[in-house]
């Protein structure tokens, strides 16, 4: 099995699963206890968070968990909505975010907010100048993802800070789901960003735990009520097994992280050198350093993408159409549409996204299967 679908979910690293089996066998107290064994919990969970904590160069109590990177959307937006309302009504993101943060934009319309969404140019990239003149004085967050789910393209995150300083009271929110790990770090957790979300299972942590970073001295309005945890911002019982084999994920991710992403970057040159000269494919994604290093996405033109995927399924590789939370709804890829690109393109688009555990060798068998596949579906089209 060749797995190039790791921007849907990776597979969790067999030190985390230790770490999680180890913690739920023998570290099983609740945090909030005051007994001894809820002491111990809390002290691991506390661990937890400044290990996390160190490796982003933050402060423990600038972290929180959550269950997610689609609950620390939520969070930063709605948290924010709720307690800066009295201050203004208008946010600003991007027209190619995941659903996480658009269609929480749209509930937050709904409730008598103001969104703008910023167009993108062909690689899918806003122009700050655009957002500069979308500001208003009512203007409360500004949210970007820091690299796109579908096609891999990085924001200007450096160029948004920049602006964003000359605007003090709007809030700055990344969505750092795809980009942690990539070599962008130093973009994502910026001198002007106010809050960042991250998402364990993007890099081989257990699923239904994350966190978000939010800077000492920004508030965000809670959306869990219940026994305070998190410092009240939050609450429920913690995840503790989930937590700490988190952490640990984070710190193997980081370890040697630019040697990782020269490999994915040489994997997907290997792929993209191939297929690009091919009249009937169209790439999405550029081998620059203005694109992640492990998202390659392209077009086999006339082939729906379910097509592509399950016939490289049936030979044992394993792919996704753009958005793996929207791909069993056969919709167009919401950021080429965004991007102006004719539906029925948009509609046959893949991803192949890679991690650190990929190879070239996987690359020539994937190029092998990629040949056998074009060929077979340039002879149907011309058949038909």
């Amino acid at each position: 099995m060749i797995y190039f679908d790791n921007s849907a979910t990776t597979q969790a690293a067999p030190a985390v699963l230790e770490t999680y089996t180890t913690v739920s066998q023998k570290i099983w107290g609740n945090p909030s206890s005051l007994h001894n064994f809820g002491e111990t919990a809390f002290h691991l969970l506390e661990q937890s968070r400044q290990q996390i904590a160190d490796l982003l160069g933050v402060q423990g109590h600038e972290i929180f968990f959550t269950s997610g990177g689609t609950e620390g959307d939520n969070w930063v937006l709605k948290g924010t909505a709720i307690e800066k309302r009295a201050f203004g009504k208008h946010l600003i993101t991007t027209a190619v975010e995941h659903p996480a943060i658009h269609n929480s934009m749209e509930q937050l319309k709904e409730l008598g907010y103001e969104v703008t969404y910023l167009p993108v140019d062909q690689e899918g990239r806003i122009n700050v100048a655009d957002l500069k003149a979308a500001i208003r004085p009512d203007t409360i967050l500004v949210s970007t993802m820091a690299v796109n789910n579908e096609i891999g393209t990085i924001q200007p995150l450096l160029e948004v800070a920049e602006l964003l300083k000359q605007y003090p009271k709007i809030h700055y929110h990344i969505d750092a789901v795809q980009g942690i790990g990539k070599g962008i770090q130093n973009m994502i957790m910026n001198d002007r960003v106010d809050f960042v979300t991250f998402s364990g299972h993007k890099f081989h942590a257990t699923r239904g735990v994350g966190f978000i970073y939010a800077r000492n001295g920004r508030k965000l309005a809670p959306l869990m009520n219940g026994g305070g945890q998190e410092s009240n911002w939050r609450s429920g019982t913690e995840n503790l097994p989930a937590i700490a084999g988190m952490a640990k994920a984070l710190r193997l991710l980081l370890t040697d992280e630019a040697d990782k992403v020269a490999r994915e970057r040489a994997i997907k040159q290997r792929i993209y050198e191939h297929i690009k000269s091919l009249p009937k494919v169209t790439i999405f994604s550029q081998p620059t350093a203005g694109f992640a290093p492990h998202i390659l996405c392209f077009t086999i033109n006339g082939v729906r993408g379910e097509t592509i995927v399950h016939a490289f399924e049936d030979q044992g590789i394993y792919i996704s159409t753009t958005s793996a939370c929207s791909s069993k709804k056969h919709l167009a890829s919401s950021t080429l549409m965004a991007m102006h690109v004719q539906e029925n393109i948009a509609t046959s688009a893949v991803r192949v996204s890679l991690d650190e555990h990929n190879t070239l060798a996987e690359a020539d068998q994937f190029i092998k299967v990629f040949d056998q596949l074009y060929q077979k579906f340039s002879k149907i089209n011309a058949d038909a």
